[in-house]
């Protein structure tokens, strides 16, 4: 998992790949949550925090680029 500082050196276009590798993550931890096979619950909460994390740094360079 990469720290806020390591997302801030990386260009928009990487922040979105980022964001959709983290949502797919996101979509495989709640489907193995479903079906009981998920060991760490915890990973679910850290992806969507990651995910936050991202789309916020997104958003303020998109905001300072105007």
């Amino acid at each position: 998992m990469k720290s806020a500082e390591e997302l801030r050196e990386l260009s928009v276009e990487e922040l979105e790949k980022e964001a959709e590798g983290l949502r797919q993550e996101l979509f495989n931890l709640k489907f193995q949550h479903a079906t009981h096979q998920l060991e760490n619950v915890m990973r679910i909460r850290h992806v969507r925090r990651q995910i936050a994390r991202v789309l916020t740094i997104i958003n303020e360079k998109r905001s300072g680029q105007k």
